[in-house]
Formats: C-alpha cells, sequence, structure tokens
C-alpha cells in the first residue's frame, strides 16, 4: 500500500453484501489502494445472516465507515429471498428464478450513489458477475453501464465533477477464478455469507443455487471452502473442511 502512484486515488464506496463476491471486490479495491466505505443494505432478506458477515468484512479490511442501511423490501415481496416463497433446492431454473429481488441492484446502486457523493467518491464498486451466476438481469454489464450514465445525469456531482465510475472487477471472472482471487488476498471464505436458506443451526443449506454455484467454484479452482455446510460438519460444531 506505500505505492506512490497509488496515493492520489480517492475513496472508494463498496456495496458490500456479505457474500464471496462483495468481499472479493472489497479486498481488490482495498489492494488497489483506496480507502474503503461500505454500504450493506438490509432489506428483510431470508439470509440475513450475510449481514453479520458484511459487518465482519467491513472491520477486517478496515473500512473507514461502515453504514447498515435497513430498507424493508418485504412489503413489496415477490421474490424467495423477501417473501413466503420456498427456495429451490433442484438445481438452476429456466429464466429468472425466483430468487430474483425485483430491481434490487438498480435501487441498491442508486443508493450507493447517494452515498459517495456524500464522501466525495466518484467510484463505486460492485460485486456482479455475468459469467457464474443465477441469471439476474441486474448483473449484466449493459446494465452497468447504464446505470453509469443514469448516476452522471442525475446527481450533482455527475453534472458538476464528472460521470462515476462503476466498478465491477469480477464481472467476467467465473466462480473459480473469483475463488482463486479470495484465497490470493489472504480472504478466509468462512468470512462470508452465500447460502439463501441457511438451517436454523447456522450452516449454509449446501443446495440453493447461491451454494451450488459457491461449491462448484471451489471445486473447480481445487480450493478449500471454509464454510460450514450442512451435513458436513464434525460432531462438536465445526466444518468438517
Amino acid at each position: 500500500m506505500n505505492d506512490p502512484d497509488k496515493k492520489n486515488l480517492g475513496p472508494a464506496v463498496v456495496l458490500l453484501s456479505g457474500g464471496l463476491d462483495s468481499m472479493v471486490t472489497a479486498a481488490l479495491a482495498r489492494e488497489a489502494g483506496r480507502e474503503l466505505y461500505a454500504l450493506t443494505v438490509d432489506y428483510g432478506q431470508r439470509h440475513v445472516r450475510e449481514i453479520e458477515s458484511a459487518r465482519a468484512i467491513a472491520r477486517r479490511l478496515g473500512a473507514a465507515r461502515h453504514v447498515e442501511l435497513p430498507l424493508d423490501l418485504r412489503r413489496f415481496g415477490g421474490s424467495a429471498l423477501t417473501d413466503d416463497i420456498e427456495v429451490p433446492k433442484n438445481g438452476p431454473e429456466d429464466g429468472i428464478p425466483v430468487t430474483y429481488v425485483p430491481a434490487r441492484n438498480l435501487v441498491f446502486l442508486a443508493l450507493t450513489t447517494a452515498f459517495a457523493e456524500t464522501v466525495g467518491s466518484r467510484d463505486i464498486f460492485i460485486g456482479v458477475n455475468a459469467l457464474d451466476y443465477s441469471g439476474y438481469p441486474d448483473c449484466r454489464p449493459e446494465f452497468i453501464a447504464s446505470f453509469a450514465e443514469t448516476a452522471r445525469l442525475g446527481t450533482k456531482q455527475g453534472v458538476e465533477a464528472g460521470a462515476f465510475t462503476i466498478h465491477a472487477p469480477l464481472q467476467h471472472m467465473t466462480k473459480a477464478d473469483i475463488a482463486r482471487e479470495c484465497v490470493r488476498l489472504g480472504l478466509d471464505p468462512a468470512w462470508s455469507w452465500s447460502c439463501y436458506d441457511p438451517t436454523p443451526e447456522g450452516y449454509a443449506c449446501g443446495a440453493c443455487d447461491s451454494c451450488r454455484l459457491r461449491r462448484k467454484g471451489f471445486a473447480e479452482a481445487g480450493l478449500a471452502d471454509t464454510t460450514r455446510y450442512d451435513g458436513e460438519h464434525t460432531p462438536d460444531g465445526g466444518s468438517g473442511h
């Protein structure tokens, strides 16, 4: 972090969900020499456990500020993550899955942009991925590019000081690539949380789309995932990995 070329980089605002992708994205921003400002949205998600992970990740990465913003999207429903809809456990669905939360990244990026304006940042980091993902439309590169233009047109900073840059460093990585980056950056995978439907005992289910993609990525990378999955833990409550 003593590279003189990094001294003039401004602060980075990171949308930190607590998942693997957002953790790796935040660590990449830090590696680039940026001061981290993290935003976590508590939107009433079924897997609220990820907020605990976001809190721990922000602390471990030395975020200058971490905002946890309540926004109860259960009032809208319409998703297995915010409504009384069963989380699928039988593999990928055809089309956009029921775990899609309507306009989630559109809403979250708007909030992240507002946060960025308050801290004088023109750089927003988000951990979206367009290769190994669940088919969500708000993870596509064309959406990210479109939002960057919207942010430029619709903010004081965009009008007076120039465009925001939406960094999506994982956009074209596979889950195996992301798993490798996690290890290279010295992160413990267990700091993050991906499961959509954790067990009452606090283990990842291992069967939802998010768990399947994560486990597949680590397996393809030949790396251990230290996450505690249901059925793989030891009798004393430790991880079976």
